[in-house]
């Protein structure tokens, strides 16, 4: 920063410039002597002003870490994403070349190695002439100009504007004598190869490119350990006007700077006269092999939505600094080394089926995402989607909006969950002590607003619909008695209804909530966190609330860990350039459900994935999960895991959450209706096809069965057949045909899912697959998604 002006040094009369000449001189006896005491006999009153304004200045160079970039990184250490606000790779003196110490000692202070840190010629000559000229010569030696960076690092590294900060070219005398003051301790405390390490280390060499590592990776591609003769002249040529002498920028006026370097080389017998003429006749573009290097999320190309995730914790984390300010700081010069949970072969078979199953420039619009984490640690493997990552409000192939995560975070504040929800029903009907092979009468699809449904957590403990509750199902044939088990499996939106009407609604919101998923459109009003999904509207239970697909993983992850929920995590370890560490969230995992009750939920959900969604890929391993859809079709997914890993996809409308996505052109093929068979499932599959073997999985153990000696799937009673239904024998009979493997059905039963959302309205009484609803409006607050 600027030092504190002696009038003694004001020269802007000639007077001035006298008394400064006499004033210096005085100094510049002070310095020879070594000493750091007044010599009043030097040169009168103006001396003695000047010596006293001397003895003042700081002695001690206060030093703060350098501002070095911060890195994060993959989980086998492979580097994501950088930031820096100055691009700078500190090395030690041993990986410089020589050539490169040479070069720049020659052409910024020959005498470096010979003077204490002030070279009283220079400075006597450089006084004279800038006192009887009016050209203004430098005197600066290579420690005055290390300690001038080290001033100005630590200025920045204090929240000082750069632009604040004094720069060459702008040092009044008094600034002059205070680094010859510092210049003079520095010396008596560091060797000068270690002054030059320090110099080449910090000084500016283009835009925000900082230090000789990083100008020779940005200019040549090179190491600086492997910097050659003319390469190196001419990054020494550079440091005197950075913004000037750029060998991309203009070639022919940096080309003639790095000669003179060359020059001043040879006359300072640094090199030979053949090396000389060698290096003068080599083209400066010969020798050019520049890279570009960028700053931020943007600029990663295996991980841009995770680099953002990552760097909204850190930012909302008060560990890394007091405000926001503070942590900016840290992140763009703290040299943070951020190791992350992230498998980077993960990664990229996420990013690659995000985009695979919707280009990012689709016409469509629609978006896709993936996002993994590790049953038993809550590690996130993968988080991908296929949109490009960059701010771009007039392009729908870019966003920087993350569909996995919540709005705190940079996402989406979630989506319906749709279908993906049901199993939370299931969980509480078994904690309940019931049974999945339990038969329940799934005929009803109305509801009145009299209807208490039993909610124990509000405040008359009990919950309406208000406008009473209409709602279907998403394919004909399934209002009728059936097991829980196979309601579940063809996500039959009565089934669901019916269990829910048997039982308490906040012990279903429960169920969600202990395993971490919560409703991102039901804000706590004073903090402004999700909170538990809100069981004072029935519709919930057919998947109303916002959820997250980040919050789905990790929760259906909890059916692959005996149900041990275990919280998200991104980060192993953090630590700064100066080795200090950073607090990370550790492996979090408490009981949530009882592993019994998760064993045979997931002898349901196990038939749904292998039996329906991945009947003929090549997965290998016990796979489990469940589709889901809302009545827009906004809103599509398939949650699925093995005990290796658990994955939440996707697909839907960002952008048009409340109205329909279809019909739609998508990849290249016309949808007059679209629900999770046919993109979020295939999504899924796709993914797991590439990278299950690469997460060992064993098997999720037996599910209980019914103690008889019969055990059948639905109830054969055609008295318990809906009353509308007048086809459901034949309906029936084509879905057990589904159930047996045709592809066709598997999707239709998707579009149960569809319904399955909440297929408020279904259309099955037209006899349409679609549920798309005469539900929404009916004054409950779901018509938006039609979950009713």
């Amino acid at each position: 920063m600027a030092g504190r002006k002696s009038p003694v040094f004001d020269t802007a009369t000639t007077l001035g410039k006298v008394i400064a000449f006499f004033g210096v001189s005085a100094i510049c006896g002070v310095l020879a002597a070594g000493l750091l005491v007044p010599i009043a006999s030097l040169a009168g009153s103006s001396a003695n002003a000047s010596i006293e304004f001397f003895e003042e200045l700081p002695a001690e160079l206060k030093k703060e870490p350098l501002s070095v970039p911060s890195r994060v990184l993959a989980k086998d250490g492979t580097e994501i994403a950088s930031f820096y606000a100055e691009n700078r790779k500190p090395v030690s003196a041993d990986q410089i070349s020589q050539s490169m110490k040479d070069a720049i000692v020659a052409i910024e202070d020959y005498r470096f190695y010979e003077h204490g840190g002030v070279d009283l010629r220079g400075m006597a000559r450089a006084v004279v002439s800038n006192l009887t000229s009016s050209s203004q010569q430098g005197a600066s030696t290579l420690t005055m100009q290390y300690v001038n960076n080290v001033l100005i690092n630590a200025g920045v590294q204090n929240g000082v504007d750069r632009d604040e900060l004094t720069i060459s070219g702008t040092k009044t005398y008094g600034d002059k004598l205070r680094e010859a003051k510092l210049a003079i301790a520095v010396e008596k405390e560091m060797s000068k190869e270690e002054i030059l390490e320090g110099y080449l280390n910090l000084v500016l060499f283009s835009g925000r490119t900082y230090g000789v590592e990083a100008a020779a990776q940005r200019f040549f591609s090179v190491s600086a350990a492997d910097l050659s003769i003319p390469q190196a002249a001419t990054l020494a040529g550079m440091v005197q006007i950075p913004n000037v002498y750029n060998p991309v920028e203009n070639p022919e006026l940096t080309e003639k700077r790095r000669n003179t370097v060359l020059g001043a080389m040879l006359r300072t017998g640094k090199i030979s006269q053949e090396q000389y003429d060698e290096a003068v006749a080599t083209p400066l573009t010969e020798t050019l092999n520049p890279q570009t290097t960028s700053s931020g999320c943007i600029a990663s190309e295996s991980a841009p939505y995770f680099c953002d995730f990552v760097t909204h914790l850190i930012m909302g984390d008060p560990a890394f600094g007091e405000t926001g300010e503070d942590r900016e700081r840290l992140l763009y010069r703290g040299g943070l080394e951020i190791k992350t949970t992230l498998d980077l072969k993960a990664q990229k078979a996420a990013a690659e089926s995000a985009q695979k199953i919707i280009p990012a420039d689709d016409e469509s619009q629609l978006g896709a995402s993936v996002v993994s984490v590790e049953p038993g640690t809550g590690n996130i493997l993968a988080m991908a989607q296929n949109k490009k990552y960059a701010p771009n409000d007039e392009d729908p192939a870019y966003t920087v909006i993350n569909y996995n995560v919540g709005g705190e975070h940079g996402g989406a504040n979630g989506f319906q969950g749709g279908s993906s929800m049901k199993p939370f029903t299931a969980i509480a009907w078994l904690e309940s002590g019931r049974n999945m092979w339990d038969k329940i009468d799934a005929r009803r699809d109305s509801y009145p607003q009299s209807y208490k449904w039993k909610a124990s957590c509000q405040p008359k403990g009990y919950a309406v619909a208000t406008g009473g509750w209409d709602f279907g199902n998403a394919s004909q044939g399934f209002k009728k008695t059936m097991t829980v088990d196979y309601g579940l499996k063809w996500s039959v939106n009565t089934a669901t209804v019916a269990e829910a009407a048997k039982l308490d609604l906040c012990k279903i919101s429960e169920a969600a909530s202990k395993v971490g998923i919560l409703d991102y459109a039901n804000r706590h009003p004073e903090t402004g966190m999700p909170q538990p999904i809100d069981p004072s509207n029935p519709s919930m239970v057919l998947g109303t609330a916002n959820v997250t697909p980040l919050a789905q993983a990790a929760g259906f992850a909890t059916f692959a860990n005996d149900g041990q929920f275990c919280r998200p995590r991104a980060f192993e370890s953090i630590t700064d350039s100066s080795g200090n560490s950073y607090p990370v969230q550790p492996v979090e995992c408490e009981k949530a459900l009882d592993a019994k009750v998760v064993r045979n939920l997931n002898g349901t959900l196990t038939k749904i994935a292998q039996d329906r969604v991945a009947k003929n890929s090549s997965i290998d391993v016990p796979i489990a999960g469940k589709t889901g859809t809302n009545n827009e079709s906004s809103s599509t997914w398939f949650v699925g895991y093995s005990t290796g890993i658990s994955t939440a996809t996707w697909v839907g409308s960002e952008k048009k959450r409340s109205d329909f996505a279809y019909p739609a052109t998508i990849n290249g093929k016309y949808y007059d209706y679209f629900d999770s068979a046919q993109f979020a499932g295939p999504l899924w599959v796709d993914y797991m096809e590439k990278i299950a073997d690469q997460f060992p999985a064993e098997s999720f153990g037996r599910p209980e069965s019914k103690p008889s000696s019969k055990d059948d799937d639905s109830d054969s009673d055609s008295s318990s057949n809906s009353r509308d239904d007048s086809g459901d024998d034949s309906e029936q009979s084509s879905q057990e045909s589904n159930e047996s493997g045709d592809s066709n059905e598997d999707s239709g039963d998707s579009n149960d899912d569809s319904g399955d959302s909440g297929d408020s309205g279904d259309s099955e009484e037209s006899g349409s697959a679609r549920g798309n609803g005469n539900g929404r409006g009916n004054g409950n607050g779901n018509g938006n998604g039609g979950n009713g």
